[in-house]
């Protein structure tokens, strides 16, 4: 199926809109738009720092709802419910837009979404994980101001990717991100000063999947369990084994859930669905609301990343290598 970055036209498929995370592209979502194929029409907007999109204007204080104007102007362009799907930067711009649009939304569906600023009401725990998140923030910034770069976003993707991360890509793949990196610094102020309140996200009763690798960073990771107890229709799934980066190094398993989603968000489905999950989380076990995906059927599970159950040496060694490449699957495309 192809990809636009326009809107969807007046009459035809159900438009999904995906964005893409931070220092990638509309191409994110080429393996999304084979799984959905000609039942709906995917949209893939891009975001500022972007080649097709250019450097954000600069006219004032860039803010999360600068980059959703453009996916909120695709959902006001179309005549019927448009199901949102993001990753990363993307998963938080899509929480803006579903935000301001909470009628015209007929799914959202968001793998790890970079919201920082719930990580504020997440008490001691929350506090830990913001202030990592504002190290690596603060590293990008000075790394800007100064024009190091290269400097800059090698801290960025050894974060994200794990140690030597950035050492091992490609020259081609590190000059790519090398290029956007003036973005970064703006992506991490405008998700951490990003003024929605979580009251807000209550008031969203649309269908909303919100998934997680096995691997996930602690910023994400409490972010995902936090956005599935503020939505009304929110629920987690694990994806088993992978990292930050599963659209890409899981990328079969997460489309196919992200597919099923989209599927269910039919009312006859999702109500039935969410019933039926209510009736399951009245039992006792661990993660309650959490369902591991990519190890046989369905379940609830201690997830090995979990502070008492922590991954082995070996488990983060395998989710690095694998988030490295994509990384340079992501450039390349």
């Amino acid at each position: 199926m192809p990809m636009h970055q326009r809107g969807p036209t007046p009459t035809g498929p159900a438009p999904v809109i995906a964005l893409h995370c931070s220092g990638a592209g509309a191409a994110q979502w080429r393996q999304l738009g084979e799984v959905l194929g000609a039942r709906y029409e995917l949209v893939t907007p891009e975001h500022y720092g972007c080649d097709g999109v250019g450097p954000w204007t600069g006219e004032r204080a860039f803010a999360l709802a600068d980059e959703a104007v453009r996916t909120i102007e695709i959902i006001d362009r179309s005549d019927c419910e448009v199901h949102l799907v993001g990753h990363s930067y993307g998963g938080g711009v899509a929480l803006r837009a579903a935000a301001e649009r909470p009628n015209r939304i007929a799914s959202l569906t968001l793998y790890e979404p970079s919201a920082f600023h719930l990580l504020k009401i997440m008490g001691a725990r929350g506090a830990v994980a913001l202030a990592e998140i504002r190290a690596i923030a603060t590293q990008i910034d000075e790394a800007v101001i100064t024009g190091d770069y290269r400097g800059g976003v090698s801290s960025f993707v050894d974060y994200w990717g794990g140690p030597g991360a950035w050492a091992a890509l490609r020259p081609s793949v590190q000059a790519a991100l090398t290029r956007w990196t003036p973005k970064a610094p703006l992506d991490f102020r405008a998700l951490i000063d990003e003024p929605t309140t979580a009251s807000a996200y209550t008031g969203l009763h649309f269908p909303a999947l919100i998934m997680r690798g096995e691997h996930a960073p602690a910023p994400t990771r409490l972010i995902a369990e936090k956005l599935s107890t503020l939505m009304p229709a929110g629920r987690v799934v694990v994806i088993a084994g992978a990292g930050h980066m599963g659209p890409l190094t899981h990328a079969s398993e997460v489309n196919a859930t992200i597919e099923r989603h989209i599927e269910k968000s039919h009312p006859k489905f999702w109500q039935a669905d969410l019933s039926a999950t209510e009736s399951r989380l009245d039992r006792p076990g661990p993660h309650l609301g959490e369902e591991t995906r990519g190890r046989g059927s369905p379940s609830r599970s201690l997830c090995m990343c979990d502070a008492h159950h922590a991954p082995t040496q070996a488990d983060a060694d395998l989710c690095q290598i694998k988030d490295l490449r994509a990384v340079q699957l992501l450039v390349r495309q």
